[in-house]
Formats: C-alpha cells, sequence, structure tokens
C-alpha cells in the first residue's frame, strides 16, 4: 500500500489546491468558483434562487466503520439536491465545508471528494467553495445547495388542498432495512474480526442505505407531463413524518392507505429476515429521499400510467385528521415515530 499524507504535511490551502484541481464547472450560472474569498454565481434572469443546507456529523448521520468515504461524498451531495429538487426546481451549485480530526489522511480526503465528484457530475451541480477545519472529534460536513426554478414555480408543502391526490416516488422502507444489515454485519465484525461481511443477498437495500439517489427525474418528467405538484416535500426522516409536515404546512388533514405503499421485493424480504413490519419500516424508517407530493384529482389521468409514481392516498379537511387506512378499512391516526434530531 502506498504511504499515506497526514493532513499537517500539506496544510488546508495546499489541501484546497490539490481538490480544486479536480473540480470541474457545468453550470453557465457559475461565474468563479474555488479560489477566492467567495464564488460568484450569477442567477438566469426570470428565475428565484432556492437554498437548503444539512449538516452530517460522524457518530450521528454515518459511521465509517460502514459507509465508505467515496459513498460518504456522493450521499452528501444526494441529499442536499434532494431538498433541492422536492422544491421543483433544478440544483446549480453546492458549497462544502469539513471540520476533521487527525487520523483523516489527504487520501482519505481525496476519496470523499471523488464521492462528491461524482455526485455533482451525475446532478450537473457545481461545487464553488467551502471551508476545511481541523477538529478534535470526527468527520463532520457542512454541505449548502443552491438551485434555480422559475419565478413564481418553486414547490412549497404549503399548497396542498382537500381532495389533492398523494403520491410518493419509488419506493419505500429500503434504506432502513440496509441500515439493519450494515449495523448487524458491523456487530459480527466486532465481536469476530475475522468474520467476512455477509452483504450479496442484501445488495438493493445496502445501496439505497450507502448511496441514495435524489429523484431529480421525477421533477424532470412531472414537467413533461405537465404535472406541477401543489406542494412537495422528500422523504428523509419517515414517510409518516413528512405527510405529518405536508399537512401541518396545508393545513388539511389525510388518508393513507398502508395497501397502496410502494414496497420493493429486496425490502420485503429483509423485513422478514429481520422480523420486522414492512409498513412499519416504510413510515418510520427514513433516509429513503424519495418525492412525496400533492397533485389535482384532474391530473390523475397524467401520472396514473408512470411506473415510478404511486398513488397512496389523498388529502381531506383538517378536522379528518391524518390517518393510515388499513387493508380492513379501519382508520388509524398516524404518528411520526422516524428520524428525530434531538
Amino acid at each position: 500500500m502506498a504511504d499515506l499524507t497526514p493532513l499537517s504535511d500539506i496544510g488546508e490551502f495546499a489541501l484546497i489546491r490539490r481538490l480544486q484541481q479536480k473540480i470541474e464547472h457545468r453550470q453557465p450560472s457559475t461565474v468563479l468558483g474555488i479560489g477566492d474569498d467567495a464564488a460568484i454565481i450569477a442567477p438566469a434572469a426570470d428565475h428565484e434562487v432556492v437554498v437548503s443546507t444539512d449538516l452530517l456529523v460522524e457518530g450521528i448521520h454515518f459511521d465509517l466503520m460502514f459507509c465508505p468515504l467515496r459513498h460518504l461524498g456522493y450521499k452528501a451531495v444526494a441529499v442536499n439536491v434532494s431538498d433541492i429538487a422536492a422544491m421543483n426546481a433544478q440544483p446549480t451549485q453546492l458549497v462544502v465545508a469539513l471540520s476533521t480530526g487527525p487520523r483523516f489522511t489527504v487520501e482519505a480526503i481525496e476519496e470523499l471528494y471523488a464521492g462528491m465528484r461524482l455526485a455533482c457530475e451525475a446532478y450537473g451541480v457545481d461545487l464553488v467553495g467551502g471551508d476545511t477545519t481541523s477538529s478534535r472529534g470526527g468527520l463532520t460536513l457542512a454541505i449548502t445547495a443552491l438551485g434555480q426554478v422559475p419565478a413564481g414555480q418553486a414547490v412549497r408543502r404549503s399548497g396542498g388542498k382537500p381532495t389533492d391526490i398523494l403520491c410518493v416516488s419509488g419506493d419505500l422502507g429500503g434504506a432502513f432495512l440496509g441500515l439493519q444489515v450494515l449495523e448487524r454485519e458491523k456487530q459480527a465484525f466486532l465481536a469476530d474480526p475475522e468474520t467476512q461481511p455477509e452483504l450479496g443477498n442484501y445488495e438493493y437495500v445496502v445501496q439505497r442505505q450507502l448511496k441514495p439517489e435524489a429523484r431529480l427525474d421525477i421533477i424532470h418528467e412531472l414537467r413533461e407531463l405537465g404535472v406541477t405538484p401543489t406542494s412537495m416535500i422528500d422523504i428523509s426522516d419517515g414517510l409518516a413524518s413528512e405527510v405529518m409536515h405536508l399537512c401541518a404546512a396545508s393545513g388539511t388533514g389525510a388518508r393513507l392507505f398502508s395497501e397502496f405503499l410502494p414496497l420493493a421485493n429486496p425490502t420485503l424480504e429483509a423485513a422478514a429476515e429481520f422480523n420486522l413490519d414492512p409498513i412499519t419500516c416504510a413510515l418510520n424508517g427514513g433516509e429513503d429521499y424519495e418525492l412525496l407530493f400533492t397533485v389535482p384529482v384532474a391530473d390523475h389521468a397524467k401520472i396514473k400510467n408512470h411506473p415510478d409514481i404511486t398513488v397512496i392516498g389523498h388529502l381531506t379537511e383538517r378536522d379528518d385528521a391524518v390517518n393510515l387506512i388499513t387493508k380492513g378499512g379501519q382508520a388509524v391516526p398516524l404518528q411520526a415515530q422516524g428520524w428525530t434530531a434531538f
């Protein structure tokens, strides 16, 4: 193995120059990127700028025992792009700040940034700046994403109306089951470091956890179908939590049908192995980064045949509350039991 370089050997500015050499710009709105006191961005005329920030802390949001640095870099970008997509906007630029302890080498940080560059390329985003500093703890990433949307076309959480159809992209619960697999393999390794991880049968759910994808494709496809969501949010903390956020902002209730929740076969198989209810995993697991959105009933015909959009319920009047409707027709008040920050 090649010798690894301590960060202290080259210092902050040499590290930045080293990382900067491999960064390409794709957005016409990027006037100046890394290398000055600040980036310069020139938004298109008649567009609004949307901004979102996420903080990722080692030991809280990720575990480097089973999360490769390249995957972490990719995921860190994807989850921020997902927030921009949830506003019906096109992501354009990204600013990354990180603090790290002495156990990380120059090569380790380059591997982290390699994942970020892959995601930036996939989503057409420019990495235009940030900051680096030392830490007495682990690795912390703070990422700010910027995007643009035509004036007046941003979709908020607050636009849903009673009778609007409640839709979700993709499938749910896989990321949570992937985390269960990875945690199990971590415990097996800690008990016996000679143990080899057994991930072959769990490729789908593990990828859903380690390398989620922001659903920009859904945003573009809805636009092509002539459908503008009335409200939208990305599913980071669990479906139940996001439905309740959307309803609270829109001033509505909702009826969510358990039998319509999209669950992939690998998710069902993993849930059975862990003796977990897949519906509970879908409702409360989190980190799926799919889009939850509402559309008017009149647009149902435009989306009903889309292979990656599922109608899971509808909004109601606020007085009807937020209920999960079981296969037997029983209304169960929905409770958010997903991720909480504190």
